[in-house]
């Protein structure tokens, strides 16, 4: 059981507020803003910045209603760093995390304001509310073990079609295909933040991918989600659909390799495991910004 009592009330702050997580909010709009350029050779800086700042907003959101709507299940009773356990006051991270919510979304309005166009508000509200069904009430669809599915969705696809489209105003195949890249890359930090918390997963009766395969077999399919990342951008080389440069994602491979390492040597230590999303983000974020300075290099 993990209590304040283990850990520095300033660490247990910054557990809680989660800093590198927020990579997955910047490189879905990097990737999108990249491809874009590379194919229209222009860049809209305050589109990018605000659409950049709106994301940020939008993931703190789903990181303050997480807390709130997890806290009403039971499941995070052991878990000291959650927000609602630190402040005592639900309704507060509740109230904070709709006020995130609106400063995302009226960045967002600003954008198709200035295009004169609804359409990148319409990819956000989808994928706002498809974030909201993965823990929200009535939906709980993380408790079903589809949360990874979502988060493929929210921050693969419709995440970098909205940031291409907040600069081309129209969508790409290339563009779509990176966001395969991008969802399985990010997919991967919920999948890997499973591994130390079985046992309250299953008191709660969440069915999460590592509940539902077992830590070992779980840590076993590990390398082979890393290495579609790597297999998929080489694939859209050779089929033409991404620039040759695109290959420099290869250079983030040690991430997926300490990874993969990692969780098969402690997939069944929590304690040892417990930082596996964390080499997860790092595999996101590299892998992301390599793809990204692919488009960039050959634009």
């Amino acid at each position: 059981m993990t209590n304040s009592i283990s850990y520095p009330q300033k660490n247990l702050w910054m557990a809680a507020i989660k800093p590198p997580m927020y990579s997955v909010a910047v490189i879905p709009i990097w990737v999108g803003s990249a491809i874009a350029f590379a194919e229209t050779n222009t860049f809209k800086g305050l589109c990018f910045a605000t659409f950049l700042m709106s994301a940020i907003a939008i993931v703190a959101w789903i990181n303050l209603s997480n807390d709130v709507f997890d806290a009403e299940t039971g499941i995070d009773k052991n878990k000291a760093h959650s927000l609602v356990n630190l402040t005592g006051n639900k309704q507060l991270i509740f109230w904070l995390g709709n006020l995130f919510l609106s400063l995302g979304l009226l960045g967002i309005i600003a954008i198709a304001w200035w295009q004169k166009d609804l359409t990148v508000i319409w990819l956000i509200l989808l994928s706002c509310a498809l974030g909201y069904s993965y823990q929200g009430p009535p939906f709980r669809l993380g408790y079903q073990g589809v949360g990874e599915i979502i988060c493929f969705f929210c921050f693969g696809p419709l995440a970098v079609a909205a940031a291409y489209y907040s600069q081309a105003q129209s969508f790409s195949a290339a563009c779509f295909v990176a966001s395969i890249v991008v969802g399985i890359a990010t997919s991967l930090i919920l999948f890997c933040s499973h591994f130390h918390q079985v046992t309250d997963d299953l008191a709660a009766g969440k069915k999460s991918p590592i509940v539902r395969l077992g830590t070992l077999k779980a840590a076993n399919l590990l390398p082979w989600l890393c290495g579609s990342i790597y297999l998929l951008t080489s694939l859209f080389v050779v089929l033409g659909s991404f620039p040759v440069w695109t290959l420099l994602i290869w250079l983030s491979l040690p991430f997926a390799l300490k990874l993969s390492r990692h969780a098969l040597q402690n997939h069944d230590r929590p304690e040892q495991v417990s930082n596996c999303k964390f080499i997860a983000v790092a595999l996101h974020f590299w892998s992301g910004l390599f793809l990204a300075l692919g488009f960039v290099l050959a634009g």
